[in-house]
């Protein structure tokens, strides 16, 4: 396994200088959020942009994922949304549209998958909509999703996510057997474990298997969804890093921390002393 660290944490930089800082800092790997000031749809620097960070990352050795979280990259208004909940087709369409243009960046830069997420239940479904039906919508939007990237050779990572519709390990890994995907896996939250006391973590770590693709790496205190920089919440690290090494765990631990972008690289290279000491 190897570190690697969330652009969504260095808004405030240009990209590829904060990749080519990441690098120097010693990750091995960069998670790469679709936003608008990287890899955005319809944006005419998008092309340009991903030749560009391609050669960088091939120059510096460095792994990528792609990460569909941008807030407010389709709608202005909502956070996440739309997503493959969300009540209107033709919103569900633009999500998966969405998807397909991660795809295609992942399938460009050789990425080791896409990760995502479910979605929330809709103001407007609830409680309306049955259980049955939000079913339907999320495994008929994860199997186009999955059948799209398959043709380009590019794995897909559901994320569960505190407040989403699926929010557990357990629910995640029922819709992994419900939509029934090869190349569907999991990212797991170190901090969204600690967060809903989902404990001891190793567990829930073992329970995904080879079914664990990509994990995201922060810290948390139980029942605060809070993304804090590893160290600083109650995560027993010495745990979950000897958990992930006896798996044989051989993907990213991505550091996220998205609501550290004042802080900058003094943030990644905190994060990175921390997490390389306990590697080593």
């Amino acid at each position: 396994m190897y570190l690697a660290y969330n652009t969504n944490g260095l808004p405030h930089h240009e990209p590829l200088v904060a990749v080519a800082c990441l690098s120097e800092i010693g990750y091995q790997g960069v998670a790469l959020t679709i936003d608008h000031y990287l890899l955005a749809p319809d944006d005419p620097r998008c092309p340009q942009q991903l030749a560009m960070l391609k050669a960088l990352l091939d120059a510096s050795g460095l792994k990528s994922a792609i990460e569909t979280g941008g807030r407010f990259l389709l709608d202005p208004w909502h956070k996440h949304e739309p997503s493959l909940l969300t009540t209107d087709p033709a919103a569900r369409r633009r999500r998966i549209a969405f998807y397909h243009h991660a795809i295609y960046c992942a399938a460009a830069l050789g990425s080791t998958c896409v990760s995502l997420w479910s979605g929330r239940v809709s103001d407007a479904d609830s409680p309306a909509a049955s259980e049955g039906a939000l079913w339907d919508r999320l495994v008929e939007g994860l199997r186009e999703t999955c059948a799209y990237a398959a043709e380009r050779g590019v794995a897909i990572a559901l994320e569960p996510e505190p407040g989403m519709w699926i929010d557990t390990t357990e629910k995640g890994l029922r819709v992994l057997d419900r939509v029934g995907q090869a190349n569907l896996f999991m990212t797991l939250d170190i901090g969204h474990l600690q967060c809903q006391g989902e404990l001891p973590i190793g567990q829930y770590l073992r329970r995904c298997g080879e079914r664990l693709i990509h994990v995201h790496v922060d810290d948390a205190r139980p029942g605060e969804h809070e993304h804090l920089m590893p160290g600083l919440g109650t995560v027993d690290w010495e745990d979950v890093l000897p958990s992930l090494h006896d798996m044989g765990y051989q993907g990213a631990l991505a550091v996220e921390l998205s609501r550290h972008g004042h802080m900058g690289l003094q943030a990644a290279a905190e994060a990175y002393g921390f997490l390389k000491s306990r590697l080593d």
